[in-house]
C-alpha cells in the first residue's frame, strides 16, 4: 500500500497540533520546511520527522513529497494564496490552514491550476471534516427534522487590543472575519441547502480599521436564514444552532464538535456522537488521502468556495 509523503510549510503552533497528531495508515510525516535551517531541523527532531529543509522552496523540489500542509502562522495567511500556487505548481496536493485565501479572486486562481494539474486542493477546515457533521447530514436528509428554517453561528474571542498584535494589524490580514469568522460561516454554509447571498451587515472597526465585531444576516433561494455574529473583543460560547420546523441541533464548541443534541417541538431530546474532538486534524488528514484517491468528491473544496465568497460579501457590505 502506497504510503503518501507529507511536508509541512511553516512551523507556528498549528503545525506542532499537526506533527503531534499526525496518526495515520496512508501516510508519513516526511518533511518540514522553515525560513530557517536551524528551526525545521528542531522541529524535525521533536516530532522524529526525516526531512528538514531551511527554504519552501527547497522542499518542493523533493520529488518524493506527494502532499503539502501550508501552516504558515495567521499573521501571514495574505500569502497562502502565494504558497498554494507555487506547491501546485511542483505538482504537489495541497491542504492549506484557513483562511485559505483572501478572497475568491485567489481561491479561483488556485482552484484552476489544481485543476489543470489533476490536483487536490483542499482547507483544513475542521467542521467540513468531523464525522459528527457528516453523522448530522444523514439525520437531516430523512427530513425527520422538516425544513430548515434559521442557523445562529456566534464565535467571540477576546484580544488584547493592541494595534501592533496580528488580530488588530491590517498589515498582518487583522480582524476577527479572517480569522473566527471562517468558522461561523463555515458552519452556517455546511447546513443551507444552498449558497446565501449577504442580505445586511455591519461591523465595528478597531482603531487599526480592520473588523473587530460584526453581525450579518444570509439568506439563500429556499428562504433558509442564518445570523453571524463575530467579536474580537468579548467572549461567546461557540454554540451553533440550526433550527427546522420539528426542532432543533444545538452543537456546542462546533468548530471541532463530537456532539449534538437535538430537541424536538414535543421536547423530546436526542444526542448524536460520532468522532474525536481530539482526533480533528487527523481526520482533515484521512479525507485529503480518500480525495486523492478518488474515494470521496472533494466537496468541501466547493463549500470553502461559497464561504469566501460570503467573505467577500460581507467586506463589499463594510466598504459602502
Amino acid at each position: 500500500m502506497k504510503k503518501y509523503q507529507w511536508g509541512i510549510i511553516g512551523l507556528g503552533n498549528i503545525a506542532h497540533e499537526f506533527a503531534e497528531h499526525f496518526d495515520q495508515e496512508t501516510s508519513e510525516l516526511a518533511a518540514v520546511a522553515s525560513r530557517t535551517i536551524d528551526k525545521a531541523e528542531a522541529f524535525a527532531q521533536r516530532y522524529h520527522i526525516p526531512k528538514a529543509y531551511g527554504s519552501y522552496q527547497e522542499m518542493l523540489n523533493d520529488q518524493e513529497i506527494d502532499i503539502i500542509y501550508i501552516a504558515v502562522p495567521n499573521r501571514q495567511h495574505s500569502q497562502h494564496s502565494q504558497h498554494i500556487m507555487e506547491a501546485l505548481a511542483a505538482n504537489k496536493h495541497v491542504l492549506c490552514e484557513k483562511a485559505i485565501t483572501m478572497n475568491k479572486k485567489e481561491l479561483t486562481e488556485a482552484m484552476k491550476l489544481a485543476e489543470e494539474k489533476n490536483l487536490v486542493l483542499a482547507e483544513a477546515m475542521t467542521i467540513f471534516n468531523m464525522p459528527l457533521y457528516q453523522q448530522l447530514r444523514s439525520l437531516i436528509d430523512t427530513n425527520k427534522l422538516g425544513a430548515l428554517k434559521m442557523i445562529q453561528a456566534p464565535f467571540g474571542s477576546y484580544k488584547d487590543p493592541d494595534p501592533t498584535n496580528r488580530f488588530f494589524n491590517p498589515e498582518l490580514a487583522g480582524g476577527a472575519l479572517l480569522d473566527i469568522g471562517t468558522y461561523a460561516v463555515s458552519f452556517a454554509r455546511f447546513f443551507l441547502s444552498s449558497q446565501p447571498e449577504v442580505i445586511a451587515s455591519t461591523m465595528v472597526p478597531f482603531e487599526t480599521g480592520v473588523d473587530e465585531q460584526s453581525v450579518t444576516i444570509l439568506r439563500n433561494k429556499e428562504n433558509e436564514l442564518a445570523t453571524i455574529s463575530l467579536t474580537f473583543q468579548a467572549k461567546m460560547p461557540k454554540v451553533g444552532i440550526v433550527a427546522f420546523e420539528e426542532g432543533y441541533i444545538t452543537i456546542t464548541d462546533y468548530p471541532r464538535a463530537d456532539r449534538a443534541e437535538i430537541i424536538f417541538n414535543d421536547g423530546t431530546k436526542e444526542w448524536i456522537e460520532s468522532g474525536s474532538t481530539a482526533q480533528a486534524m487527523n481526520y482533515e488528514i484521512e479525507n485529503m488521502v480518500k480525495t486523492i484517491k478518488g474515494e470521496l468528491p472533494n466537496r468541501s473544496l466547493f463549500l470553502t468556495h461559497d464561504v469566501i465568497e460570503i467573505l467577500d460579501g460581507m467586506q463589499k457590505l463594510w466598504q459602502k
